[in-house]
């Protein structure tokens, strides 16, 4: 869900300067070769990147208890990646950019994504609350995201918030094995659709996965949630060699989230290609900060002195020199899930890097459809002639060479 710089020399040296460290300084030659993942270095530091958001993940969620502020959960998440990235490639020659590529959010209930508040905020998490986690961290601006729905209660989930949360985990489990070499963008918005409708749900519109590149987190091609007159996206052919970040918001609400206050907003991320004079000393003062700190992946204001930040972001929004995430939400009562994975397509096959279990849930419904049932069928390996050395499977998995899901309904026990 996923928006031009005050022209002082100051500004304009540190965005040209930091930006061209990052992308300018190879030549087109070795970009191309850095940006391919026939290179087991650039594998290297996805995965890297992966088991470091996924620790953090497993720290966020450990801290997850009632009463516990959310601002301080988010701010363990972020330290934990910016501690654990910093630990890696520190005695090379060439500087390595690494740290969080998504701030921690948690939103809770019926708020949809990108809560993660400042410091001054006392939201507390309560019994019963259905959270979502989501973050990501980076290694040489190769970006691993993730996000998980958690319940906070003891024992199995039952009801509308297991079925919300199934109906996610489904979709992700179809959209891992729809997206391959060969197919499209758009077999895969049909898909998770249809998946959420059979467990009475929605998917939650305006949500985009993108594919990823080197410190890009938003790539241009696509998988659209919900394809609309309003919002259409081009038709894409997934390819080998690529990455994605797939991302599932289901809703038991209408799935068409809302903006209620935009001051909840806090996490943004710089427009490189935008100019504009900025007129306020507060506005200029920011940006210079935000140009030097955070020049390319998303930040949270959290990282910028309160009272400042909240003048001078204003005026940078407003001028289109900062693109948003807004906080969403769906009406009151109504349940969200969300579940994001990284997948790289592996010459050998589909290799999804980030997850987290889920608790055991017990949905009301039962997926009967048989093209569901097909897909989750499929397998995310290719076979290749040879054979080759068999992975060690996760708890709970089918074997490697079939790598078949099962659809989450009542009668699993």
């Amino acid at each position: 869900m996923s928006v031009s710089g005050f022209s002082i020399l100051v500004v304009d040296y540190v965005v040209c300067s930091v930006v061209g460290n990052y992308l300018e300084a190879m030549s087109d030659e070795e970009r191309e070769e850095e940006l391919d993942l026939s290179s087991p270095e650039v594998v290297t530091k996805y995965k890297s990147a992966a088991e470091i958001v996924n620790k953090a993940l497993q720290l966020v969620l450990s801290e997850c208890k009632p009463k516990a502020k959310i601002v301080d959960i988010c701010e363990k998440g972020d330290s934990f990646i910016r501690e654990q990235s910093g630990n890696m490639y520190k005695n090379v020659k060439k500087k390595i950019e690494r740290g969080v590529a998504f701030p921690t959010c948690m939103s809770v209930n019926n708020t949809v994504c990108h809560f993660s508040p400042l410091a001054s905020d006392e939201t507390v998490l309560e019994e019963g609350d259905i959270l979502k986690i989501d973050m990501g961290c980076h290694i040489d601006g190769f970006i691993a995201a993730v996000a998980h729905t958690h319940v906070l209660q003891e024992g199995p989930v039952t009801g509308r918030q297991a079925d919300v949360i199934a109906a996610a985990n489904t979709a992700a489990e179809v959209a891992l094995r729809l997206v391959r070499p060969g197919r499209k963008n758009k077999d895969v918005t049909e898909a998770i659709q249809k998946v959420a409708a059979a467990y009475d749900c929605k998917i939650v519109e305006g949500v985009l996965s993108h594919q990823l590149k080197q410190f890009v987190i938003d790539g241009n091609k696509v998988v659209l949630s919900i394809s609309n007159p309003e919002t259409r996206v081009d038709d894409a052919e997934f390819e080998e060699n690529e990455v994605y970040a797939i991302d599932i918001v289901t809703s038991t609400g209408e799935g068409k989230p809302k903006l209620l206050d935009e001051k909840q907003t806090t996490i943004y991320k710089r427009a490189v290609d935008k100019n504009y004079h900025l007129k306020m000393k507060a506005s200029r003062f920011i940006f210079s900060e935000i140009s030097q700190k955070f020049p390319i992946m998303p930040f949270t204001a959290r990282a910028l002195e309160e009272k400042r930040a909240r003048l001078g972001l204003l005026e940078c929004v407003n001028h289109d020199l900062l693109q948003p995430y807004p906080v969403l939400h769906e009406k009151p009562g109504d349940y969200v899930a969300h579940i994001k994975f990284t997948v790289l397509l592996m010459p050998n096959g589909s290799d999804r890097i980030t997850s987290h279990p889920l608790q055991d849930l017990h949905p009301s419904k039962t997926i009967d459809d048989p093209e569901i049932k097909a897909w989750l069928a499929l397998g995310t390996k290719t076979k290749k002639k040879g054979g080759g050395k068999k992975k060690k499977g996760k708890k709970g998995d089918k074997p490697e060479d079939s790598t078949e899901a099962e659809p989450m309904d009542e009668s699993r026990e």
